[in-house]
């Protein structure tokens, strides 16, 4: 008999195949990372009901990353300035599979949007969420 395939894709990629690089480093104290972008687009109408066209808006991406205190403090002692103040930087995103191949996104000209601290009663541990603008995002660079 052959081994019955449960799972087509293989092992799959989790939060353990993930190296994110900020600074030219890669970030041990991150606990969450988020980025997507979209283009605005609708419909273009003339005679009847029906569209005769479609119309493409402007571009917008958008992150978040949350880090632990401990990393987040040694990015500022790393930095003259408040990390609002911090020149456009770019985070570098791999994602690593089971065979050795990484795929690569690159988040561009990346500010920090907000500064600060988030923690409450009975916390082991500290943990902020920043939220980022960008310029855009290469999916998938080679």
């Amino acid at each position: 008999m052959e081994p019955q395939v449960i799972n087509k894709f293989g092992t799959m990629t989790g939060w353990n195949n993930i190296t994110v690089n900020l600074f030219g480093r890669d970030v041990e104290g991150i606990t969450a990372l988020s980025y997507s972008d979209s283009e605005s687009k609708e419909n273009v109408y003339g005679a009847g009901k029906y569209p005769v066209g479609r119309s493409n808006g402007n571009y917008e991406a958008e992150g978040s990353l949350s880090l632990y205190k401990e990393e987040a403090d040694a990015l500022r002692d790393a930095s003259p300035v408040r990390l609002t103040d911090v020149a456009p930087f770019d985070i570098v995103v791999q994602y690593a599979d089971r065979d050795g191949n990484i795929r690569k996104d690159i988040l561009r000209n990346c500010e920090f949007m907000a500064d600060g601290v988030e923690v409450e009663q009975g916390d082991g541990s500290i943990t902020t969420e920043y939220e980022l603008i960008l310029s855009h995002i290469e999916w998938n660079v080679v």
